[in-house]
């Protein structure tokens, strides 16, 4: 290793020391950024320590999740893997992951590096870590005032894709954009796609951000939709289909609030209560075949995952059952409405939408989901929070669904958990879900302390 790389992964982890030291954060970006400024090519030498795979993530929904299928997949396997955990999905983000698994001679001892990489990052960060392995999962829109609409991180995606082109793609073939980038482009490829209709008429909305043909421009025919523009599709024009997928998941059911299916001959029983992760767990698996690496306890990782990720968690709380829920773009929040039409029972509801960078300063995509089936789920109270909770109160009050607002997260669960259904859904965008979780988990704690103290009495 060069002098310059040995003092930028030094710097570096000076650098994440100092930021812990300070309770300036987590210090999973900064070093990133140092060692680049030091070394510019740092992430390509990092790369090149990976003994045996490097496997990328990317898309719209479902990336942090599927990479994390896939980092224990492979540690499952007896293999050392290196993976950027935090979700710190940036080049910033990505090099620090690197740098900072090191050991103290400046050296990487890692079988396989399983990175999250965000769209727009993507164009600088494939070239330099020249991935053996892409897997995308989706292609729809996010963040306007960040990605723009769908056909920009459809462009940007390519142009990553195409600047490594013996990096081997997995696909999700449901969805006609990510189907098409594969078809036109170099790049070997191979399919996952989920051939049975599970998702509801909730999930399934009609935001379709792309339902012409990549082709000759038609209009495409669908059997059916999942949900968005993925679904079983064919253009009566060309002839362009959705292809048979080379792995796909079958005899799909969903009992005792979790899913079951099999892949690949396997009978899994999830721990999922949305369908949306049987397409994770679906492509973290073809991308393992793809890369040839060991699948022995796949089945055995997946029916003990945690599928939240602090995304999708449930705490007890004064006696009541509180779910937190992750929902940052139309297709999510979609997944999480049809989420609470599945429970019957009464409930009370907590949407905070925030506006932030990470959230995207943009908010218009509200207007982009079907929020009048919360109409028919049995609320007995909403309350909106967050910078927008106003938009977000304007945009229930057309679809005449009553709701009040709150400034108090905190005072707002009390109440609710004391006096409400005891059913609480909280539903956040990005930037409001790890303060939330921290304060759900505080909440748990001093409640399961006050019952134990009543007990006692």
């Amino acid at each position: 290793m060069k002098l310059r790389s040995k003092l930028a992964i030094k710097c570096a982890k000076i650098t994440s020391t100092l930021i812990k030291k300070l309770n300036r954060g987590s210090g999973v970006t900064l070093p990133g950024y140092v060692a680049r400024i030091i070394d510019p090519k740092i992430l390509s030498t990092m790369s090149n320590m990976v003994r045996e795979k490097t496997i990328v993530t990317m898309g719209t929904n479902g990336k942090t999740t599927t990479n994390s299928i896939l980092y224990h997949a492979l540690a499952a396997e007896g293999k050392k893997v290196i993976i950027n955990r935090t979700g710190a999905n940036m080049l910033n983000g990505i090099i620090s992951a690197f740098v900072l698994s090191t050991d103290k001679k400046g050296q990487l001892d890692a079988d396989y590096a399983c990175i999250e990489v965000d769209e727009i990052a993507s164009v600088k960060v494939l070239p330099q870590l020249r991935p053996d392995c892409a897997l995308l999962t989706n292609i729809s829109r996010d963040q306007l005032d960040r990605f723009g609409e769908v056909d920009i991180t459809y462009n940007t995606v390519r142009g990553a894709i195409n600047s490594t082109p013996t990096t081997k793609l997995v696909i999700n073939c449901d969805d006609i954009l990510s189907y098409s980038l594969a078809a036109d482009g170099k790049n070997p490829y191979i399919t996952y796609g989920i051939n049975e209709q599970i998702f509801d008429d909730i999930s399934r909305s009609e935001i379709r951000e792309s339902i012409f043909c990549r082709s000759c421009g038609k209009k495409l025919e669908y059997a059916f939709f999942h949900y968005g523009q993925l679904g079983i599709y064919h253009c009566p024009n060309c002839g362009l289909k959705r292809p048979e997928p080379d792995y796909t998941a079958e005899n799909i059911l969903f009992h005792d609030e979790v899913y079951s299916f099999d892949i690949d001959g396997m009978e899994i029983d999830s721990t999922s209560r949305t369908p949306y992760n049987i397409y994770n767990t679906l492509s973290a698996y073809a991308a393992l075949r793809a890369m040839d690496a060991p699948t022995e306890h796949f089945k055995a990782t997946i029916e003990s995952f945690d599928y939240g990720n602090n995304r999708e968690d449930i705490y007890t709380i004064n006696g009541a059952r509180v779910q937190l829920h992750l929902a940052k773009n139309p297709i999510g929040f979609q997944q999480k409405i049809s989420l609470v039409l599945k429970d019957p029972n009464p409930k009370d509801v907590i949407i905070q939408i925030n506006d932030t960078y990470q959230d995207g300063e943009d908010v218009s995509w509200l207007w982009d989901v079907d929020f009048q089936y919360l109409a028919d789920a049995n609320v007995k109270t909403i309350l909106t929070n967050g910078t927008r909770r106003h938009d977000m109160g304007l945009r229930l009050k057309y679809e005449d669904i009553p709701c009040g607002s709150t400034t108090d997260m905190e005072k707002s669960i009390v109440d609710l958990t004391t006096n409400g259904t005891k059913n609480l859904y909280v539903i956040v965008n990005y930037s409001g879900l790890y303060r939330t979780n921290h304060l759900l988990r505080t909440l748990e704690k001093g409640s399961s302390t006050t019952n134990t103290e009543k007990g006692g009495n």
